[in-house]
């Protein structure tokens, strides 16, 4: 067992859900203007905040029950309940950070006892178009405009006495992956940049892989 107590950030969109539903609420919702935007943020040419902020702008403020019926179709990854289960056996914090959107993100989390807390971006529908807002913005040590920032969140449990496992499928999730202790991938993108900076990650596709591991790890008894 490790002796630091481990701690466990858990993307959302793509990771806990099998498929990334911001590009799908794009996809259904949004005018063809959002694919531009999308590029620019996965090139890394605008901030994920920026990006992810103009994308809802495209978007009528009145689709907002329209679009939470749409999410709440969403395919959760196989295993997740069973992890749920695991870390709460073991006592384990499972924190949930999510560059999603929390009108459709605590609905889909309703259902499950975590064991830990929810960070992710807000939402206003008074204006005409959907406005978010950044309840979990960057540190003093963060310049990336993360919107939510999960590096931030991470840097409130201290590598000297935490053991920080980050779990991820894409670029939200990359700044927080280089200053994890492990990393647990579930997409090409944040596969292709462990690789490149030689993080240790552990490719997986349903949770029931994330706790095997985390016994191998030493992390769980």
């Amino acid at each position: 067992m490790t002796q630091r107590q481990p701690v466990l950030f858990c993307d959302f969109d793509g990771t806990i859900t099998t498929k990334d539903n911001i590009m799908a609420i794009m996809a259904a919702f949004a005018p063809p203007e959002w694919e531009k935007i999308k590029d620019d943020i996965l090139a890394q040419k605008r901030s994920i905040r920026s990006g992810v902020g103009d994308m809802f702008h495209l978007i009528p403020s009145s689709k907002k029950e329209e679009i939470r019926a749409f999410v709440q179709q969403a395919t959760i990854r196989s295993g997740f309940a069973a992890f749920v289960d695991e870390t709460n056996r073991q006592n384990i914090p499972l924190h949930i950070v999510s560059g999603g959107i929390d009108f459709f993100v605590e609905p889909m989390l309703r259902g499950y006892s975590l064991n830990g807390e929810l960070y992710c971006n807000g939402s206003d529908f008074s204006g005409d178009t959907i406005h978010i807002t950044w309840p979990h913005a960057c540190d003093q040590h963060c310049g990336n405009d993360c919107g939510c920032c999960k590096p931030s969140i991470l840097r409130q449990y201290p590598e000297d006495s935490y053991y920080r496992i980050v779990i991820g499928d894409s670029i939200t999730d990359l700044e927080a992956a280089k200053i994890a202790d492990h990393v647990f991938v579930c997409g090409d993108y944040l596969e292709d940049k462990c690789k490149a900076l030689q993080l240790p990650y552990t490719r997986f596709e349903q949770f029931h892989t994330v706790v095997d591991a985390l016994q191998t790890l030493g992390v769980t008894r």
